[in-house]
């Protein structure tokens, strides 16, 4: 492709090799996400779906499609599938955080109202399933609604531990599978098994897509508390402000003292937070090594994605793929 690896980040070279397929994916999608009869769906998908991204996740069904050989057109459906699930996602967590922006833009129920975000959510969420049929493949139905599920269980989850002092490393995980794993997982599954891979190689696919996508969440975590506001675009502390229970704050949780759970009770449960208090809680991660723990983990996360790979094919994309692995935690290696 005569692309300048040192200036161009994995996922820009990724795309620029898949140019043609994610054309035909955007395509379809502004094709799908129309309506005929209720206008508003238009307007609200159109200012999502309009707002850019990185569209990784198609890209990564794309992407395992081609690395094992897959000829047929139907990768295109199912990567569709995957971005309408993301994006009736963003709806509804928009709603339910209450959100007023999203990628730098304000969010639909702000523009519009709650209700509109809700049901044209629904209504992706229904295109994702027309799309899903499209290939005549059980076992990619049961991957994709699998997939739809445990994002929804998720949420959920999430809902019942926000500002939950008890809860565990073990809960954040479920949480964080549903939220993020659980779509980039059943994104690169599907396009093995749309190739035909013999069943190690669909494996190796799930296992990388779900922990790139636990280590790409954790990444997010410990950027909050120890990143470069300038070069990560949010604010220190955000997730403390906002009472997230992040792996960072769980893991100092778990090893304060009475005054130190006095703190966090004040700070996270009841949301009674002061001048200094940030400083404070930054003060208790370090002074727990919760900020290296949480640093050490993603990278043992981007390692087992890595390790995953070593089952696949010998293809371009496949390294890739690993130096996408190696991108979510470079700012944190």
């Amino acid at each position: 492709m005569g692309l300048d690896t040192a200036v161009t980040k994995p996922h820009e070279r990724l795309a620029a090799l898949l140019t043609e397929e994610m054309a035909a994916v955007d395509r379809l999608i502004r094709e799908r996400m129309t309506s005929e009869y209720a206008p508003r769906i238009d307007e609200v998908a159109a200012h999502l779906v309009g707002a850019g991204g990185k569209r990784l996740r198609p890209m990564l069904t794309i992407a395992a499609a081609r690395m094992c050989g897959y000829d047929g057109p139907y990768h295109i459906y199912l990567a569709g599938t995957v971005e309408f699930i993301h994006t009736a996602t963003l709806l509804h967590d928009d709603v339910v955080d209450e959100s007023g922006q999203r990628r730098g833009r304000p969010t639909a129920n702000l523009l519009w109202d709650n209700k509109s975000s809700v049901l044209v959510g629904d209504y992706l969420f229904a295109r994702s399933f027309q799309l899903m049929v499209a290939p005549g493949n059980m076992r990619v139905l049961d991957i994709l609604s699998n997939a739809a599920a445990v994002i929804a269980e998720g949420e959920v989850l999430q809902l019942t531990a926000a500002q939950d002092l008890g809860t565990t490393e073990e809960i954040y995980l479920k949480v964080v599978r549903g939220k993020t794993a659980a779509l980039f997982a059943a994104a690169t599954e599907v396009g093995g098994v749309i190739a035909g891979m013999p069943e190690e190689q669909v494996k190796a696919l799930h296992t990388y897509g779900d922990a790139l996508g636990v280590g790409f969440q954790i990444v997010d975590d410990l950027l909050d508390v120890a990143g470069d506001a300038a070069s990560t675009g949010k604010n220190i502390g955000d997730d403390f402000r906002e009472r997230k229970l992040t792996l960072p704050i769980i893991k100092t949780i778990a090893k304060a003292d009475e005054a130190e759970r006095t703190f966090w009770a004040r700070t996270i449960e009841k949301g009674d937070q002061r001048d200094g208090d940030l400083e404070h809680a930054l003060e208790l991660m370090a002074k727990h090594g919760a900020i290296e723990a949480t640093r050490q983990e993603a990278l043992a996360w981007t390692a087992r994605a890595k390790e995953a790979l070593s089952l696949l094919p010998e293809h371009e994309i496949r390294d890739m793929l690993s130096d996408l692995a190696d991108y979510v935690v470079a700012r944190i290696s």
